[in-house]
């Protein structure tokens, strides 16, 4: 199989800003991924990225961490910035659309993380905004991960948000994400057993 190295690419959340353990959901998700071979996890953050954001600097900085030698993989970790900013659906659509396409283009295979809830005040924008990304990856056949629908009532989360800043999960928040996304088609899209979860 050889090295598996994932660029993760995204916001705060990526990079598990808030998480007292400093693992967020990337680490924890890495540290449940048994692989015969190494597996190298590069997460490329930036705090409150839009998509529109992400799409201009992703393919470059992607580029330069690939190895020829490597199963390079893109994992395409989407905030809610889009929401604060107020891009239109249409507009967050299209970005994630480009990056999937170019993505496909230069054949490194893509798996998508959709944006947590966040402020209730956002909640029905933030539904919408992950439905039209669950959208965009599926059309291209690219496993996407709601991570909005099944945390918006839970109530872990909710404690977990409230006990902080209100915005960023704390340890327990990290770990639900990370069920989620270890649950839906990762294993699958690595080519790895579903029984290594």
């Amino acid at each position: 199989m050889g090295e598996l190295r994932l660029a993760v690419v995204g916001d705060e959340l990526a990079a598990g800003v808030g998480d007292p353990k400093g693992l967020g959901w990337v680490g924890r998700v890495v540290a449940r991924t048994p692989t015969p071979d190494p597996l190298t996890a590069l997460t490329l953050a930036v705090p409150g990225e839009t998509t529109s954001g992400l799409g201009a600097r992703w393919e470059d900085e992607v580029g330069r961490r690939l190895s020829a030698d490597a199963d390079n993989r893109l994992v395409v970790a989407l905030g809610r910035a889009d929401v604060d900013a107020g891009l239109s659906l249409a507009r967050s659509r299209l970005n994630l659309a480009n990056i999937l396409d170019v993505a496909e283009q230069r054949r490194i295979p893509a798996f998508v993380v959709g944006p947590p809830p966040g402020s209730t005040a956002d909640a029905e924008k933030l539904a919408d905004l992950s439905a039209a990304f669950a959208d965009v990856a599926t059309r291209r056949r690219v496993p996407y991960v709601d991570t909005f629908t099944p945390l918006a009532a839970h109530d872990q989360w909710l404690g977990d948000l409230a006990a902080g800043n209100g915005v960023l999960p704390g340890q327990a928040g990290y770990g639900l994400i990370a069920w989620l996304v270890l649950h839906t088609g990762w294993h699958a899209w690595l080519g790895l057993p579903d029984d290594a979860a």
